[in-house]
C-alpha cells in the first residue's frame, strides 16, 4: 500500500473513531443536556463526567486530537466543554497539555514524512502560499511571527501546526510557542464553560470580551514597538488571504 493510500485509510479510521466518540457522548449525555439550564441538570452533568473518570479524559482528548489533527472542527467548543467538565484550572491544564502532545506528534510527523503528508490534510494551495511567502522564510523572524499568529483569535492555528514542520523553525521553540500562545483563547473558553455550567451566561460573555480586548491591546503595543513591521505583515497576510477567499465565493 502506497504512503498516500495509508494516509487516506488513516484519515477514514480517525473520522470514524471521532464520529463514534461524538455519537456515544451525545447518546450518553443527551438526557442531561436537555436539563443543563437548570441547577439540578448542571449538577447531574458534572456528576456524569466525574463518573466516567479516566474514560472522560480519553474521550475529550480524542475530540481535541481530531480537532487539531484533522482540522475538521473549531477548537473553542472543546475548550468550553473542558471548562464545563473540569473547571477553569483543570480544563485549561488539560487543553494545554493535550495541545502540546498533539502538536509535537504532528510536527515530527511532518519532519519525517514531508510535504505529501501535509497535503493529505491541508489544502496544497494554502500550504504553498505560506511556505513560499518571504514572511515565513526568515528564521530570525519565524518564531516572532508564530507567536503573534497563535495569539490572534481566528488565525488558522491547526494549519500552522502542519506547515511549521516545513519551515526553518526550531522544534522545541515552536512547540512551546504553539502551546502557550493559545492560553488567552483557552482560558477564556474554559472560564465560559465553567460559568455556562453554573448558568452564568453573562460571565461567559464577559470572559471572551475581556480576552479579546487584552489580546488586541497587546498586539497594538507590540506592533507599535516593532520597527521592522513584522507583526503588521503577519496580520495583513492572513487578513488579505481571507478577503480573497470571500471575494472568490
Amino acid at each position: 500500500m502506497s504512503r498516500k493510500n495509508k494516509v487516506t485509510v488513516f484519515k477514514i479510521i480517525m473520522i470514524v473513531v471521532v464520529l463514534a466518540i461524538i455519537i456515544g457522548a451525545i447518546v450518553y449525555l443527551w438526557p442531561i443536556f436537555r436539563n443543563i439550564s437548570r441547577p439540578e441538570g448542571q449538577i447531574e452533568f458534572k456528576q456524569k463526567i466525574e463518573d466516567l473518570g479516566f474514560l472522560g479524559l480519553i474521550m475529550l482528548f480524542g475530540l481535541q486530537f481530531a480537532q487539531i489533527f484533522l482540522i475538521i472542527i473549531p477548537g473553542e467548543p472543546i475548550e468550553v466543554l473542558a471548562g464545563m467538565c473540569y473547571g477553569t484550572v483543570g480544563g485549561t491544564l488539560f487543553i494545554t497539555i493535550s495541545a502540546c502532545i498533539i502538536t509535537t506528534i504532528i510536527f515530527f510527523a511532518v519532519r519525517a514524512l514531508g510535504r505529501k503528508f501535509v497535503y493529505s490534510f491541508c489544502k496544497e494551495e494554502s500550504v504553498k502560499k505560506i511556505e513560499n511567502s518571504k514572511l515565513f522564510q526568515n528564521p530570525k523572524k519565524m518564531e516572532w511571527i508564530m507567536l503573534i499568529l497563535f495569539l490572534i483569535p481566528g488565525t488558522p492555528k491547526d494549519l500552522l501546526v502542519y506547515i511549521a514542520g516545513l519551515l526553518p523553525i526550531k522544534p522545541l521553540n515552536f512547540i512551546l510557542i504553539s502551546t502557550f500562545a493559545r492560553f488567552p483563547s483557552v482560558i477564556s473558553s474554559t472560564i465560559a464553560g465553567e460559568n455556562l455550567l453554573s448558568g452564568n451566561l453573562k460571565m461567559s460573555i464577559i470572559s471572551y470580551v475581556v480576552t479579546f480586548i487584552i489580546v488586541g491591546i497587546a498586539i497594538f503595543i507590540v506592533n507599535k514597538l516593532d520597527k521592522s513591521k513584522t507583526t503588521e505583515e503577519a496580520i495583513n497576510f492572513f487578513i488579505d488571504d481571507k478577503s480573497k477567499e470571500k471575494s472568490t465565493k
